[in-house]
């Protein structure tokens, strides 16, 4: 009796039935993780844009014991020193608030009527989802507050995107502003630096939302760091202030900087102006060369000051000096008239 072979793999193959259906189920195994894949891709998509849409359409009134009422939105504003002194107008930058003066309040104070202006879309001023945010249109409402607390000339300083303001509000209301004071604010836009990776990434699309609805004080304050020189601690209140902005009002602005210094660089438009004029700078900013100071040189009775060892703020970081060089500069401009 002859032995039959001993099975071979092939046979095993033809004997399992389950053989033949391994590759198909491969298969569907594939497409379903595929499937599941791009569901979890989309819905993650979705829920980006969704919030997108709901950071970007986010609003907020004014608060606070102040309000100036305006249309097209209220005002926060602030005041210190006598009321029939000289009036000194003080308008913060991007994403500030009046709290950013306040180191220089006491001195300023003593001598002169000092006003804080909050800009729309900032601290306790309201934060509306439409315009609004065009410099022209805050010099304009900064005006009509002015007009409401009954002043009729002032000194007006800007820090920043501030100065930019105060420019605007100086071009459209050459009775009311008798000198400008400008703190670190960019002649133009190649003078630029950088706001660091953190601003940077909160204007890109649908990241920059994300980015704004998940941040923390961390996030806010290695963004805030860029405003003042290395080293510098950011305060827990200048914090509070940007993360109280919304996500519109903070990039609106910012754009409508770009836009106003786009059409006429700053030195060009102060030269129009002929109004006094003071720049102030430190020379250790991180966002504008501090070198492009010497730029508003070709404004005629121009008085350019550098301060050594601070940055973009020169207020918070040295404010003995920087109220000292105001006052100085505004009691020329009393002397002269």
């Amino acid at each position: 009796m002859t032995a039959s072979p001993a099975p071979g793999k092939e046979q095993f193959d033809e004997a399992d039935p389950r053989a033949s259906d391994q590759q198909p189920r491969r298969r569907r195994a594939r497409r379903r993780r595929r499937v599941i894949a791009s569901t979890a891709l989309l819905t993650v998509v979705g829920l980006l844009l969704a919030n997108a849409a709901s950071v970007n359409w986010q609003s907020a009134p004014a608060t606070g014991n102040s309000i100036v009422h305006l249309d097209g939105g209220d005002i926060n504003v602030r005041q210190d020193g006598p009321r029939d002194a000289p009036a000194l107008v003080l308008v913060h930058g991007l994403g500030a608030s009046t709290e950013w003066w306040t180191s220089i309040i006491p001195t300023l104070a003593t001598s002169h009527r000092v006003i804080r202006i909050d800009l729309l879309g900032h601290g306790r001023s309201a934060k509306p989802t439409g315009g609004g945010y065009d410099i022209p249109q805050q010099g304009r409402r900064v005006g009509q507050a002015l007009d409401q607390l009954g002043i009729e000339q002032a000194m007006v300083i800007g820090h920043s995107t501030g100065g930019y303001v105060a420019t605007a509000l100086a071009e459209h209301r050459g009775d009311l502003v008798i000198a400008l004071a400008l703190i670190n604010t960019g002649p133009r836009l190649d003078a630029f630096i950088s706001d660091g990776p953190v601003g940077k990434l909160v204007f890109v699309p649908v990241l920059g939302q994300l980015l704004w609805r998940l941040r923390t004080d961390g996030i806010l304050r290695r963004g805030l760091s860029t405003a003042f020189a290395p080293g510098f601690h950011v305060p827990q209140q200048l914090v509070d202030d940007t993360r109280g902005m919304t996500y519109h009002s903070l990039t609106a602005t910012s754009r409508a900087s770009d836009d106003y210094l786009t059409q006429r660089q700053l030195p060009d438009r102060l030269t129009i102006v002929g109004k006094p004029l003071l720049v102030i700078f430190g020379e250790r900013d991180q966002r504008w060369r501090s070198s492009s100071a010497t730029a508003y040189r070709r404004v005629a009775g121009v008085t350019v000051e550098l301060i050594p060892g601070v940055g973009h703020s020169p207020m918070l970081e040295d404010p003995a000096q920087t109220a000292g060089l105001l006052l100085s500069f505004f009691g020329s401009v009393a002397g002269g008239r």
